[in-house]
């Protein structure tokens, strides 16, 4: 796993990196489970499965992370454990599976939104980089 959580002026960004675009993603979703809380218990939590359909890869991205945001919300699970895949067929479509790990077994941190604000998810000569701004 590839990330680094980056302070920003009232906010909280994390940049990371990975092989392929489904890594990338992967490693940004892992850095806002690191955004919420610092420690993770490994034996709690349901698996959960996200699908979301976008126009870009910059949507895409920008989708996941604020479908994260509402499974968070909606069921009270820290989404953590990201696996995802990605493809492209005339749309962007991501799959992945996660764990949820529920609110009373974290001491987690609130993280409002996720931002298109300085958003850059661009491939470098070793990979893809991503960098995200988080509303905290």
């Amino acid at each position: 796993m590839s990330f680094e959580l980056r302070p920003h002026t009232a906010d909280v960004a994390v940049e990371a990196t990975g092989d392929d675009l489904a890594e990338t993603f992967a490693n940004v979703a892992a850095g806002l489970t690191a955004a919420h809380c610092d420690a993770i218990p490994d034996d709690v939590g349901d698996p959960l499965s996200v699908e979301v359909r976008a126009e870009s890869r910059e949507a895409l991205l920008f989708d996941y992370l604020d479908e994260l945001i509402y499974l968070r919300d909606a069921r009270e699970v820290l989404p953590t454990d990201h696996d995802v895949s990605i493809r492209e067929d005339g749309e962007w479509t991501l799959e992945a599976t996660l764990r949820g790990v529920p609110f009373d077994a974290v001491d987690a941190r609130e993280i409002k939104a996720v931002t298109y604000s300085e958003m850059v998810l661009e491939e470098t000569s070793s990979g893809w980089r991503a960098y995200v701004v988080f509303d905290v």
